[in-house]
């Protein structure tokens, strides 16, 4: 029987990808391989493949969920990067969720990631 190990969805980087690939490092994650117009991020047991296309419409669809430890450190890293004056992305409040407290951060592309603790 195949055993599924992992799935890595496709992110859309919006209009300029190599803005959106800083940004992605920025926030913590690293390239681990890079193939032009695709390119690969992982951070501790995250993966994904950011993409060089542009659909607004696409990426303010698209969700993501993050679990992550030390949520409020985790947002005041993200704070005193600034981040949204660097990157044009929105990085919203702490809010307690019936899944548990979460902040949600909107990348450039529209992408909301939902980090929650």
């Amino acid at each position: 029987m195949t055993k599924f190990l992992s799935i890595e969805a496709f992110v859309p980087s919006g209009a300029d990808f190599e803005k959106a690939k800083l940004f992605f490092q920025e926030l913590g994650f690293t390239i681990n391989w890079d193939g032009g117009d695709y390119v690969g991020f992982e951070k501790d047991a995250c993966k994904f493949i950011l993409q060089n296309y542009k659909n607004r419409t696409f990426a303010e669809n698209l969700m993501f969920s993050v679990r992550v430890t030390e949520l409020e450190q985790f947002r005041n890293q993200l704070l005193a990067k600034n981040l949204e004056e660097k990157f044009g992305v929105k990085i919203g409040e702490i809010t307690q969720q019936p899944y548990g407290r979460e902040v949600n951060l909107i990348d450039a592309a529209g992408v909301c990631w939902h980090f929650i603790e």
